[in-house]
């Protein structure tokens, strides 16, 4: 095995013609570049140097080593800068993972700001909702609160939001001028599901139904927040949603606070142990906090 170091020695010793310049220019001793040369000739089994009047000159096999082993050097300086920018988090993947209303609100502007301030960083986004069984666990993922698919384990956990659920009403009900509504009040209202993954953003508001008295009849089951809506603007019922899946409303709906009970969600952030400190993961945690109007805090759990 060549040893590097001595090869670059042998290098400054060709480009400047004496051991004597090459020692000042590297900062050794002349014994040192000497001990090094030695060194370097009895690993490759060559003669790389020879004395040419007061100065020295590098054999035939010195002179094809000294051109070859450029290319060596060029790599090694790859290398040293591909290390600063993982160091500072500028190139690698990073994944991210988080829930359909999350994503709509928040992830377009943190990306856009991530690829700005990061431009080499590979962004891996994945839906929660469309997640494979199998699938590698994410660097980072926003979760709501008691989804059986957010493993805490070797995560640091950061709350961001509690967020309250809405009543999306049809402009024309006569709930619709109401500054707020309490929940039992929408008992005999035909509903529109919108959440039939049943995850935990449903059971939230199921639980909340159930203090208030009641369960809801569902007319209409739809995938996700924006197409429940859209029904619920054609008069076909109401849905009940939480804040940040509002969205930007039809002119034909309103949407009014729900309280007595108050369904809330709890939404949280974690982050994998081994990339906590990676600076475009801390970069992505400020963006978040700053999107989601909560100040820094420390991390809840972790495993």
């Amino acid at each position: 095995m060549i040893d590097v170091h001595r090869l670059r020695v042998f290098r400054a010793v060709v480009a400047d013609g004496s051991i004597a310049g090459a020692a000042s220019g590297l900062g050794y001793t002349s014994s040192a570049i000497s001990q090094h040369i030695t060194a370097l000739q009895r690993e490759t089994g060559l003669a790389l140097l020879e004395r040419q009047g007061r100065g020295l000159v590098p054999t035939e096999a010195g002179r094809i080593l000294a051109e070859r082993s450029a290319v060596v050097f060029e790599r090694l300086a790859d290398v040293e800068a591909l290390i600063g920018d993982l160091r500072h988090g500028r190139v690698g993947t990073l994944s991210v993972s988080y829930f359909s209303s999350a994503g709509a609100a928040w992830i377009p502007p943190i990306v856009a700001a991530l690829t700005r301030e990061f431009p080499k960083l590979r962004l891996d986004l994945r839906l929660i909702e469309l997640r494979t069984e199998g699938a590698d666990p994410p660097d980072v993922e926003i979760f709501v609160d008691g989804a059986e698919s957010s493993d805490l384990t070797g995560y640091r956990t950061y709350p961001l939001l509690s967020d309250p659920y809405y009543a999306v009403v049809p402009r024309t009900n006569p709930l619709a001028g109401r500054a707020s509504v309490e929940l039992g009040e929408l008992r005999d209202e035909a509903w529109v599901d919108n959440d039939v993954a049943r995850g935990p953003c449903r059971q939230v508001l199921l639980d909340a139904c159930a203090a208030a008295g009641f369960t809801p009849s569902f007319g209409v089951e739809t995938q996700d927040y924006p197409t429940a809506i859209r029904f619920v603007a054609e008069g076909v019922g109401i849905t009940v949603l939480a804040e940040l899946g509002l969205g930007t409303l039809p002119d034909a709906v309103v949407a009014i606070p729900v309280t007595d009970p108050t369904p809330t969600r709890r939404i949280s952030v974690r982050v994998r142990e081994v990339v906590a400190d990676n600076p475009a993961v801390v970069r992505a945690l400020e963006l978040l906090r700053a999107r989601a109007g909560v100040g820094r805090s420390a991390a809840v759990s972790s495993g």
